[in-house]
């Protein structure tokens, strides 16, 4: 495996403390857009249990074995973070630095490190010592609150919503920020991203369309949130789904046209009729399967989509088209993203296995130290 990769952050060495969730997220996308990300796996692994040969957040990096809660664990770490650009890590407050690799001892001995701190509720607040997981961070910033049909419990997005969208990718856009900044003659600053406060941000503007009086504070009721009947999902009659966002009326007109209902559809600003829009609409995609329907509107500007599962997407011609996905290590998997234009990122590498890296990492990096994590 190279040093560092392809991409636009080539050249930048990012220390993660191993954990699960967010932050190993969010490093697999700073080792996708080419930093040389060195996890810092504990000797017995821990977290979620799943074979290390299919942890896709750990792919494109690198592993060494170090047991922090030994006499010269820390010092080891102290020893990568000396050279490192960023440090990573997910531990509930308080926990890096009872180890002994917290802020103040990692910039003790380089003060131009960016130190990226990825929790649920932040680094302080009432609640910051508290245990959690996604569902309960999102709950709480009323997000969760908005998914999911009228009269019925809120709906789960998976953990994507706050892992992934209010954690990983605020923990990067906080990460490259601090590091712009320690580039152009600034300091190594400490990057406090929690999830709470990322899907908050999240939500800034539907709550300016709340105060502006455009949205219920409720769900099923709004124009983005199923409640309205030309922005939702409808069942074909093999069961499966189309997606339907036709907002716009030229959009809308395609899309009625198209779906044959253009002569008895409702008038679409009058939300009193758009029950019965809805049944309209739903009573014609019940005619025809997914299939069917993908065909008739495939390619046009009716804003109108087939849900698939995640088996299905890579075959999708749009996607498949686009290499939105890749096989790499043996088995499909997202490509990396964004795409840059003069420093494209490689294909992902495999998801590093623990320890198998100390070697490499030692010399590359200038570490002798690691090497007695060896025995």
């Amino acid at each position: 495996m190279a040093v560092t990769g392809n991409g636009p952050l080539a050249g930048v060495r990012v220390v993660e403390l191993a954990g699960i969730g967010p932050a190993p997220f969010a490093a697999m996308l700073l080792a996708d857009l080419g930093a040389d990300v060195v996890r810092v796996d504990r000797p017995g692994g821990g977290g979620l249990a799943v074979d290390p040969a299919y942890d896709l957040t750990n792919r494109t990096k690198r592993s060494v074995l170090v047991d922090l809660k030994s006499a010269d664990g820390p010092a080891r770490v102290l020893d990568l973070a000396d050279r490192a650009d960023v440090l990573v890590e997910g531990f509930r407050p308080g926990v890096a630095e009872r180890l002994g690799v917290g802020p103040a001892e990692c910039h003790a001995r380089n003060p131009a490190l960016v130190y990226g701190r990825m929790t649920g509720w932040g680094q302080d607040g009432p609640l910051a010592h508290t245990a959690g997981h996604d569902i309960a961070y999102i709950a709480v910033t009323g997000a969760l609150g908005m998914i999911g049909a009228a009269g019925q419990a809120p709906a789960v997005p998976a953990n994507l919503v706050g892992d992934y969208a209010g954690g990983s990718l605020y923990l990067v856009i906080g990460v490259l920020a601090a590091l712009q900044h320690a580039r152009t003659g600034g300091s190594g600053q400490v990057v406090d991203a929690a999830i709470v406060d990322g899907t908050a941000h999240l939500t800034a503007m539907i709550h300016g369309m709340m105060a502006a009086g455009g949205w219920q504070d409720r769900r099923g009721a709004n124009l983005l949130d199923g409640g309205c009947p030309f922005y939702g999902t409808y069942e074909t009659s093999d069961g499966q789904y189309m997606a339907v966002g036709a907002l716009e009326q030229q959009f809308y007109d395609t899309f009625t046209d198209l779906l044959g209902i253009a002569d008895r559809a409702p008038a679409r600003k009058d939300p009193a009729r758009w029950g019965e829009l809805r049944e309209v609409v739903a009573a014609r995609f019940k005619s025809r399967t997914r299939a069917q329907w993908t065909e008739v509107f495939e390619g046009t500007d009716a804003c109108v989509a087939p849900v698939l599962s995640l088996r299905e997407a890579p075959h999708h011609p749009h996607l498949a088209a686009r290499g939105t996905f890749t096989d790499a290590g043996g088995f499909v998997q997202p490509a990396p993203a964004p795409r840059f234009s003069a420093t494209p990122a490689a294909a992902p590498g495999s998801p590093a296995l623990p320890g198998a890296h100390t070697r490499s990492v030692a010399a590359d990096w200038d570490v002798p130290s690691l090497l007695g994590e060896e025995s």
